[in-house]
């Protein structure tokens, strides 16, 4: 098996069309890009017993969105350790190690779900699965730029155009495993028709003479269920989200695909150059760019090295906390003012358009680079993201005032944007590297600096759950001081005195709390994102600068080639 996989195996025979190379690189990016969908999984993951809303058990948001980080941040790391062995045993190899990790971590994890064992899912789908996404990331990188030399920026946009369109076919698959399987709990009335007892902040009702936990689901959050269903109450433990079997169906498939395209790896041979093309002893527009090679241990004592990566890692910060939640933050956002066009549907198709921007993105941000530079196009990620980041809580602001679907419109396009330029970012960074380090070890520097994307998938859920969460906090606060006491304990069957009981139960939300709130009072939920966005307008200022100052590599730091 080790000779099948290994490198001398896979060098391509004279005549060989290197337009075949990208095909298996895209197929194994389009499996491991699904990561970005990981939005989709959320509000099944954090209602695994109560189905239909939250029960008290039920893991929280920031519980779920802290397995997508972990799933990154081994991505960096095994990306990191991935480059150098890259080198030595061929993309075959890591193909095929990839291929076990993300399938088989997708299949740990649903073990997890199924379970209600936190730690398995993490240790599934975060460290094993996140394993598999670093190997899987870098496997077709530097191959494919041995193949385009003539075009490192186009080439490295093929390598890695499929994970950001890995969302784009991951959700509908996703979204179709989970109906499938999706069973509605037992349904006993509306809640008026039911006696419910509150005990330590949970709901109770008797069912066949013994309490039963229950969740009651209002307007709000009849909008948001798997399948249409009744305002009411539903018996917790009764039904099943449909979660746990769609993670082994889309594990297996996933497994399958990557093994068939590792197999179909191939390497240029030694010295090879496409027909008619010589290597430019100097590029006109970019003095950054060099003819000469620096080693992967040598790449990481120059100040190049630091900067690219504190550039890539605010960069991925800026976009990829978006990305954990996209699908729920588009639902708080105009769920409340615009309820009949953002439902369930018109969500989770936003998660698909992001996916498929960020996978265009890829590709015509890495190939425009080709004709205006690596910096210049850096230049432009950050100018222009920093203008829309900035523009999110406006558009909150003016839709939370006078609801209208152009302020829908314009967040669309504005978020549209942005992830071209987060995809973009990924796409252009290997042919940065091949510029300012050589192309001989793109590969080997590359996972290192991917190590950047392990912060950054720290530091963007980090923010954006944190921050999001003090804006919950916040918004419950100030709705309880409007609300008359009496009103609040004939509703949720407990004085105020029990609120943090009843918040940590997922009792009181402020959906419910918006249900007897008086009138004219504005609904806080539109504007729980505004500090996020400014944060990472600022992350961008930072990285811009960076970019500002990048210099060509000092030649003490170039490989010596023999004149012989």
């Amino acid at each position: 098996m080790t000779g099948l996989l290994a490198k001398e195996r896979i060098i391509a025979a004279p005549g060989y069309n290197r337009w075949r190379v990208p095909i298996a690189s895209i197929l194994i990016h389009l499996c491991i890009g699904s990561v970005y969908a990981w939005s989709i999984y959320n509000p099944h993951l954090t209602r695994i017993n109560g189905v239909v809303t939250s029960a008290g058990d039920d893991w929280s948001l920031s519980e779920v969105v802290w397995v997508f980080t972990v799933a990154i941040v081994f991505l960096g790391l095994a990306a990191a350790f991935a480059g150098k062995w890259l080198e030595q045993v061929g993309p075959r190899m890591v193909g095929v190690v990839a291929a076990c990790c993300w399938g088989g971590g997708y299949l740990v994890g649903a073990a997890g779900i199924m379970t209600h064992q936190l730690w398995l899912l993490y240790l599934g789908y975060g460290v094993i699965g996140g394993c598999g996404l670093g190997l899987g990331y870098v496997s077709p990188v530097s191959t494919l730029i041995r193949w385009f030399p003539d075009r490192r920026g186009m080439a490295a946009g093929m390598a890695i155009m499929g994970f950001g369109g890995g969302a784009m076919i991951g959700t509908p698959m996703k979204e179709y495993f989970i109906r499938l399987f999706y069973r509605a709990p037992e349904y006993l009335g509306t809640q008026s028709q039911v006696e419910l007892v509150t005990e330590a902040g949970r709901r109770f009702a008797e069912v066949g003479g013994v309490l039963h936990e229950v969740v009651i689901v209002g307007a709000t959050e009849a909008r948001d269920m798997t399948l249409p269903g009744p305002e009411g109450v539903y018996v917790v433990g009764s039904g099943a989200t449909g979660v746990a079997e769609a993670f082994i169906l889309i594990g297996l498939i996933y497994l399958a695909v990557m093994l068939i395209a590792a197999f179909s790896y191939r390497l240029p041979p030694q010295g090879w150059q496409p027909d008619g093309w010589q290597a430019p002893d100097e590029d006109a527009r970019n003095k950054l760019i060099t003819t000469a090679n620096v080693d992967i241990d040598q790449a990481l004592r120059t100040p190049q090295f630091y900067q690219l990566w504190i550039l890539l890692c605010l960069n991925v910060t800026a976009g990829i906390g978006v990305l954990g939640v996209a699908r729920t933050m588009i639902t708080e956002i105009f769920g409340t003012t615009l309820p009949q066009t953002v439902d369930t549907a018109f969500a989770a198709t936003y998660v698909v358009m992001i996916s498929a921007f960020n996978m265009v993105g890829r590709f015509i941000w890495a190939s425009a680079s080709d004709y205006l530079g690596r910096r210049n196009t850096y230049w432009i990620f950050f100018l222009l993201g920093i203008a829309l980041y900035l523009s999110v809580p406006l558009t909150a602001q003016q839709v939370s005032a006078s609801p209208s679907i152009i302020w829908l419109v314009y967040f669309y396009a504005a978020t549209m944007i942005i992830f071209t330029m987060y995809g973009g970012g990924f796409a252009t960074i290997p042919a940065y590297l091949a510029d300012i380090f050589g192309t001989r070890y793109v590969g080997g520097i590359h996972g290192r600096l991917l190590t950047a994307w392990s912060i950054a998938g720290v530091l963007g859920p980090l923010a954006i759950t944190s921050l999001r969460q003090n804006s919950v906090t916040r918004a419950i606060n100030d709705l309880v001081a409007t609300i008359d006491p009496q009103r609040f304990a004939e509703h949720f069957g407990a004085p105020l005195t029990q609120l943090d009981a009843l918040v940590a139960q997922n009792s009181v939300t402020i959906a419910r709390l918006m249900e007897i709130a008086p009138p004219g009072i504005s609904d806080p939920t539109s504007g729980l994102y505004n500090s996020t966005m400014i944060l990472m307008a600022l992350l961008l200022a930072i990285a811009l600068v960076c970019n500002a100052l990048m210099k060509p590599v000092d030649p003490r730091h170039h490989i010596k080639e023999d004149p012989a």
